[in-house]
């Protein structure tokens, strides 16, 4: 039964991401009453996902975004989605755990900012995610700490990872088969449907139309509606309500029927790290310290690519099928922090634009190269950002549709993102020549954005306190990848959801004291 607006409810969440949806299937199992409004739509798997990945640009966050400094970011498809599951409906499932090591920065080098909670914090975390969504990877884990078996075995390795894992071997690098949020074999957990094993099409990023990936609409969400949760499309929030205390006692959204209210008791707040600095901003909440917007990071994250002998068929298979750790503190680093490594499948679309863009090729030159494509394979990498006071996020005098000013986010990489993308372009370098690559290019790019809304327990240096509640208003909640103090050397999808359900136990715990 649908909630009334007019009805107190405990809790809303804004958005059904990786932030949002485990953390709103936590609360609905402890008996709250929640409200998700989602600015996307409900989209159905068979209908609605199909291996094109032109007719799939509706998964990505589409509304413009300015950007702005001397690496500037791209958006849309490279860092966020819409429709009920969010970016998880469209990521490469890629679920690599951070290293204790990357909650440290500060301790170790000097510079960024350390985590408020050790590693230990979010273990149980990672291991409930991984259970829940199906995580498909090698045990025992070749680096870091002794770890929960994942629950299914490794995914097979496409031929890009194939050729890494020469390359690599050559070079007497260690690698191993990744852990992917993909099935390898038919998977089902307590409250959620049987999901098939993927048949390695590779075309992640257009949807999974067999539920074998494990994004928010085919796990999280069922969880959420079969404990009592209400999940709204189609609400775009632009505001909230407030009462003589500061407390938010209402949210404000839009609906294609018109705006509309949410009565609440609680907030929290997971639209990513641009929508939720913008809607904080918009709304002069939650910024007592300066610091909404702040921080910006982008992981570093270069591209190398090589065409081979071998008939690769980049398209074919879990996108990253192959990675390697060794690079997570080089013994020759000149740089604080590290990378991982890992292999890199591509739809033909989305490699032929980079290609214009990175090779300047266009017309014949471009067509030529892409007769290449079938034998093309890739290696890129995931690496730390610092933080620094010239990366921000701004609302500009520019209104989009709606009428709210876009975001405009400036974005230069400082010495140390340099560096770091110097010493793996070397290394990606030689490994594709020791695999015996022709050809051999590199594409920079940034990937993922974080750390808008910082966590920590100084209130004037940070947003929200390690609990993820906002420092200066009393009901407010904060889950999501802006509230990372640090970018981490992994991709982020595994640990915004361990860090969603840990922000729901703390909530939780805090109540009922």
């Amino acid at each position: 039964m649908p909630y009334s607006p007019s009805e107190e409810v405990d809790a809303v969440v804004v958005g059904t991401g990786a932030g949002g949806s485990p953390l709103l299937a936590r609360l609905a199992a402890a008996g709250l009453s929640v409200v998700a409004l989602e600015a996307g739509r409900v989209l159905d798997p068979v209908r609605d996902f199909a291996r094109d990945e032109e007719a799939q640009g509706f998964l990505f966050w589409n509304d413009e975004r300015l950007s702005a400094g001397d690496d500037p970011v791209a958006f849309g498809r490279n860092n966020s989605g819409t429709g009920v599951g969010g970016s998880t409906l469209h990521y490469t499932a890629y679920t690599v755990r951070a290293q204790p090591a990357d909650l440290r920065l500060k301790t170790d080098f000097g510079v960024a900012e350390d985590w408020p909670f050790d590693y230990e914090a979010l273990a149980p975390y990672y291991d409930e995610v991984e259970a829940t969504i199906g995580v498909s990877g090698p045990s025992p884990y070749p680096w870091g700490p002794a770890r929960t078996p994942y629950p299914l075995k490794p995914l097979p390795l496409n031929g890009a990872a194939q050729l890494m894992q020469r390359g690599c071997e050559a070079l007497g690098i260690r690698t191993s088969p990744a852990a992917n949020a993909a099935l390898s074999g038919s998977y089902a957990t307590d409250g959620t449907h049987f999901r098939p094993a993927c048949h390695n099409c590779g075309f992640c990023q257009a949807g999974c139309a067999t539920g074998a990936k494990g994004s928010a609409d085919v796990t999280w969400l069922p969880l959420a509606v079969a404990a009592g949760a209400e999940i709204r499309p189609e609400c775009y929030v632009t505001g909230f309500e407030r009462d003589g205390t500061g407390r938010i006692t209402a949210v404000v959204y839009r609906t294609p029927r018109g705006d509309e209210r949410q009565r609440c008791r609680a907030v929290f707040l997971c639209a990513g790290a641009i929508e939720t600095p913008r809607l904080l901003l918009l709304n002069g909440l939650a910024n007592g310290s300066g610091q909404v917007g702040r921080n910006f990071m982008a992981h570093t994250g270069i591209q190398v690519w090589g065409q081979f002998d071998d008939f690769v068929r980049p398209f074919k298979g879990i996108p990253g099928g192959l990675i390697s750790e060794d690079t997570h503190r080089p013994a020759d680093a000149d740089f604080a922090g590290g990378y991982l490594l890992q292999s890199i499948g591509v739809m033909p679309v989305t490699y032929a634009s980079q290609v214009a863009r990175g090779r300047k090729l266009w017309g014949p030159q471009l067509r030529a190269h892409m007769r290449g494509y079938n034998n093309t394979a890739g290696i890129n990498i995931l690496g730390d950002c610092l933080p620094y006071g010239h990366n921000y996020m701004e609302l500009s005098d520019e209104l989009d549709a709606r009428g709210l000013p876009k975001p405009r986010v400036h974005f230069t990489m400082g010495e140390n993102e340099r560096r770091m993308t110097e010493h793996a372009d070397r290394l990606m370098q030689r490994i594709w020549e020791a695999a015996g690559a022709r050809d051999i290019w590199s594409f920079p790019r940034n990937a993922h954005i974080i750390g808008t809304a910082r966590m920590g327990a100084d209130a004037d240096g940070s947003v929200v306190d390690p609990d993820g509640k906002a420092h200066d208003v009393p009901n407010l909640y904060i889950s999501d990848n802006s509230t990372w103090p640090s970018a981490l050397g992994a991709n982020p999808a595994l640990t915004i959801m361990a860090l969603s359900l840990r922000t729901a136990d703390r909530f939780l715990a805090n109540r009922g004291a």
